[in-house]
C-alpha cells in the first residue's frame, strides 16, 4: 500500500457483476476507511478470454484470478474483490483471504425462455435445453431432471441472458446472488431447493483476496457465521483436490442458537448415475485462542486465524476433512478424476 497516500487500489474483472461486486466491497470498506479514496483497476483474466471452450477442457487452474493475484503481487494494486466460488482453495504464496463478506443466497436459480414463465424444471417439455457451464449443475440436472437436455454455455451474465431470450436455450442455471445483484429478481421462474440441487462451495459469498501482511486491514469485514461455512465447504474441497468446476456440491448452515455447523457435501459423476453424499455436523467454538493452542498444521485454505479475530476455527476446518474422507473412502477420487478427463 502506498505509504502516505490515502487510497485503495482494488483489482476487479471488467464484468457488469464484477464491478458492482467490487462497489459492494468499497460501500462496507468506507465504513471503516472513509478517507480514503477508492480506485478500480479492471482486468481481464484467462477464463473471461476464453469463450469457445467448456470450462473444464481449458485445461487451467485460477482461471479467474490469476491475472488478478499478479498484479496483487507485483504490488499494482491493494487487494482483490472475488466470488468466493471462483477462488482457488491454494492461495499463491504471500497472499490470504483477507475478509469473507456476509453470504447471499447461496442456491442456484432458473431462468426461462418468455414462453415458460410459470414453469419448473420439473414441468419444462421434454428435451428443453438448459444451458450452464458448470459440471456441478449438469450433473445434478442429468440426476434429478433426466428429460432435460443440458448444453454448455459461456460468457457474462448479460450475454447468457442474449442467448436465453433469443431462444438458444429454453432455461439457464445461475447463482441466485449473482441475478439479484444484476438486478434481474424478476426473471427467476424457480429458486432450486436443497433437494434439487446443491450449490458451490463458497456461492453466494464475496471475498476479500490480499497480501498477508495487510490481512489486518480488512479484518472488519469479515462475517464470522458466513467464514465458519464457507471455511469448513473450502477445507472440503481443498481434500478432495477438486477444482471450481469439479462435479462437488456442498450446502452448509450455522445454527446460531447453539453454535452447531452443518455441511452436506456430494459428488456426482457426469451422467448423474453415481452419487455419494454425507451430512456432519460439529459445535463451533467461538473464544479466543488459549496460549500454546498450535495451529500451525492446519491448512484454512487461505484464511488466517488473525483475520476471524483469533477465534476458534479448527472445528469448522475438520469438519470439511471428516467429510472429505468419508467421501474419499466411498470412491469420490475416482469420480472426481473421471470428470476431469
Amino acid at each position: 500500500m502506498s505509504e502516505g497516500k490515502p487510497v485503495f487500489k482494488i483489482g476487479s474483472r471488467k464484468s457488469e457483476l464484477a464491478l458492482i461486486q467490487t462497489n459492494i466491497v468499497i460501500d462496507e470498506l468506507k465504513k471503516i476507511y472513509p478517507n480514503y479514496l477508492y480506485e478500480i483497476v479492471t482486468m481481464t483474466t484467462t477464463g473471461d478470454q476464453i469463450l469457445d471452450k467448456p470450462l473444464p477442457k481449458i485445461g487451467q487452474k485460477s482461471l479467474f484470478t490469476k491475472e488478478l493475484e499478479t498484479a496483487l503481487l507485483n504490488d499494482e494494486v491493494d487487494l482483490l474483490v472475488h466470488s468466493l466460488k471462483d477462488l482457488p482453495t491454494v492461495l499463491p504464496s504471500g497472499l490470504a483471504l483477507g475478509a469473507i463478506l456476509e453470504r447471499e443466497d447461496a442456491r442456484d436459480a432458473l431462468l426461462l425462455h418468455p414462453k415458460h414463465r410459470g414453469l419448473t424444471l420439473a414441468s419444462l417439455p421434454e428435451n428443453s435445453i438448459i444451458g450452464t457451464s458448470s459440471l456441478r449443475r449438469a450433473a445434478q440436472l442429468k440426476r434429478n431432471f433426466p428429460k432435460l437436455t443440458i448444453k454448455d454455455i459461456r460468457g457474462n451474465l448479460q450475454t447468457r441472458l442474449k442467448k436465453l431470450n433469443q431462444g438458444i436455450y429454453d432455461g439457464i442455471i445461475l447463482a441466485v446472488a449473482g441475478v439479484h445483484r444484476m438486478g434481474w429478481e424478476d426473471r427467476i421462474s424457480q429458486v432450486l431447493l436443497e433437494t434439487d440441487m446443491l450449490y458451490a462451495v463458497g456461492q453466494g459469498a464475496l471475498a476479500v483476496e490480499c497480501r498477508k501482511k495487510d490481512c489486518p486491514l480488512f479484518a472488519g469485514l469479515y462475517h464470522v457465521d458466513t467464514a465458519f461455512c464457507c471455511i469448513a465447504e473450502r477445507s472440503l474441497l481443498n481434500t478432495l483436490g477438486g477444482g471450481c468446476s469439479a462435479p462437488v456440491a456442498v450446502h452448509s448452515r450455522l445454527e446460531t442458537s447453539d453454535g452447531r455447523l452443518y455441511l452436506t457435501a456430494a459428488v456426482w459423476s457426469l451422467d448423474g448415475s453415481e452419487t455419494l453424499q454425507k451430512t456432519a455436523s460439529t459445535t463451533v467454538i467461538k473464544p479466543d485462542l488459549q496460549s500454546g493452542d498450535d495451529l500451525s498444521e492446519i491448512s484454512f485454505c487461505g484464511v488466517t486465524v488473525e483475520c476471524l479475530g483469533k477465534y476458534h476455527i479448527r472445528q469448522a476446518v475438520k469438519l470439511g476433512v471428516d467429510v472429505a474422507n468419508d467421501l474419499i473412502e466411498k470412491g469420490a477420487l475416482k469420480i472426481i478424476e473421471d470428470a476431469k478427463n
